[in-house]
């Protein structure tokens, strides 16, 4: 039989991508998305075909929320899932200081209701919770599994409540759950309002005669940028790892917001100072300076490393929302996915 793969946040970028790849590694994926009033799977689109049946594309599609513990339940014991991997959130760390009682009830409790139902139905499943590189905070660089936590928003207060009910859970009732501590990682399905995806499809629009101008924040904040359909998969090795452990996973490469900026105009072939502008709206009421990955127990435990650099990755995004406007992409970012990647498909941008 084929295995039960459970994703919570299947709409998101990192749902998108670990679902593409558990179909390809065979198994059964089922998706939990919230009910709107309009379509909210522009990523998954490309795998939902028109007339097929949900059991020949392998996509189970089911309407869910991290607040509704009845609906969570009902649904854990419906599917009975050999794995979980729970990427929802509100996941944009300057929203969560305007929405703080929301993040709190979806990401920390929302996780509670989770293992509490995995507990209560006596189901036998690994649990993946995403955590974040935000835990830090201000903590020195570079950070690792030891490394004390400083969280900077309600957002990794959050997030911070996740990581510790999930090693409560697993050590009080033998649970497999482990948490993921990845550091940044963006992909042209990146969220439009994160900082790398408002710099790429920016200067897309900029090239494009769409836009003026982007503006932006803190230029200083350093951070280790990977890219996400990479990351899935180290999300898949924790749960085949013969034991839960939490694992913090980045590049172990950093570079400021400005030279993701530079970077990205100067390939596209632009003076950023002409197009970038700062407001005040953008900077965080607490700020985190640095965060830079140390991996090496997850490189020993895992045998894993990501592929694709910083600007490598840059080159990516920008192609990718050149092409989302109409405009030929430079091709630097496309030909490194051919070399690097020669026998995986992602899908679309």
């Amino acid at each position: 039989m084929k295995r039960k793969a459970l994703i919570t946040g299947i709409t998101g970028q990192d749902g998108s991508y670990l679902a593409e790849f558990l179909l390809a590694k065979g198994y059964e994926v089922y998706g939990i998305l919230r009910r709107a009033s309009t379509f909210n799977t522009v990523r998954l689109d490309h795998l939902l075909f028109d007339g097929q049946r949900e059991k020949d594309i392998g996509i189970f599609l089911r309407y869910g929320d991290m607040i509704d513990s009845s609906n969570l339940n009902r649904l854990l014991e419906q599917i009975q899932p050999d794995e979980i991997y729970n990427l929802a959130a509100q996941s944009h760390v300057q929203v969560s200081f305007e929405v703080p009682e929301y993040t709190a009830e979806v990401d920390a409790v929302g996780v509670l209701r989770i293992l509490d139902g995995i507990k209560e139905i006596g189901l036998r499943t690994k649990f993946y919770q995403a955590s974040t590189s935000e835990l830090f905070g201000q903590a020195k660089a570079p950070q690792n599994e030891t490394t004390p936590f400083y969280p900077r928003s309600p957002y990794a207060v959050a997030k911070l409540y996740a990581y510790w009910i999930v090693r409560n859970y697993r050590e009080a009732y033998n649970l497999f759950a482990c948490n993921g501590i990845l550091f940044n990682h963006e992909s042209p399905r990146r969220g439009e309002n994160f900082v790398s995806r408002k710099i790429t499809r920016g200067i897309a629009h900029i090239l494009a005669k769409k836009q003026d101008y982007i503006y932006l924040g803190n230029l200083k904040a350093i951070r280790d940028w990977g890219y996400a359909p990479e990351y899935v998969e180290f999300m898949w090795r924790m749960l085949q790892n013969s034991q839960p452990l939490d694992l913090a996973m980045g590049t172990g490469e950093s570079h400021t917001v400005r030279e993701f900026v530079q970077e990205a105009f100067s390939y596209a072939g632009l003076d950023w100072e002409k197009y970038v502008k700062i407001d005040p709206r953008y900077f965080r009421p607490t700020e985190v300076d640095e965060l830079i990955a140390d991996s090496a127990k997850a490189r020993e435990a895992l045998g894993w490393n990501p592929k694709i650099r910083f600007k490598e990755l840059v080159k990516i995004m920008v192609d990718a929302d050149m092409r989302a406007v109409g405009l030929r992409p430079i091709g630097e970012g496309d030909a490194i996915l051919k070399e690097k990647f020669p026998d995986r498909w992602w899908g679309p941008d």
